[in-house]
């Protein structure tokens, strides 16, 4: 199977892959399985996986999540190292791809001493939102890689 054929299912289509990658053959190793397995975990029991209701969580605790996988990511392709070479340039491209423009756009006004307003609030909150979207489709990829579930069917 190429990485092709395994992303297609999910929809990752913002990933900014080689073109040459996509067409590699994707024949996971344990280390890759492991390491996503490890990644499956830390995203599914996170914000990036849950819903936020409006009425629910603190804006700043969710940001501050997402902004951690940065580091968690890191650890755990630098734990598993050289043999994550199928799942280390997807999950760097999600981070680069997906988290790092959402960060980005919001670091500004979480770094100020300030709360949100209540504008401000709604609109990270359908931001969020989108981004969770956006990475459900690598989650579960992910799990598909650890061998936990395979994809959604499309409705």
């Amino acid at each position: 199977m190429r990485w092709r054929d395994l992303l297609a299912p999910w929809g990752l289509t913002k990933l900014n892959l080689k073109a040459g990658f996509v067409d590699m053959e994707f024949q996971p190793q344990d280390e890759d399985r492991k390491a996503a397995w490890e990644l499956y975990v830390e995203l599914a029991t996170r914000v990036a996986s849950q819903a936020l209701p409006p009425d629910q969580g603190v804006d700043k605790a969710a940001m501050a999540s997402l902004y951690s996988l940065f580091g968690t990511t890191r650890e755990i392709l630098k734990r598993y190292g050289p043999g994550t070479r199928s799942v280390a340039p997807v999950a760097i491209a999600v981070l680069n791809d997906v988290l790092r423009p959402f960060l980005t756009r919001w670091h500004e006004s979480f770094d100020a001493a300030r709360l949100l307003t209540e504008a401000e609030s709604t609109q990270f909150r359908r931001d969020l939102e989108q981004t969770r979207r956006d990475l459900l489709a690598f989650i579960d990829n992910l799990a598909q890689i650890a061998g936990a579930h395979t994809p959604r069917s499309a409705a």
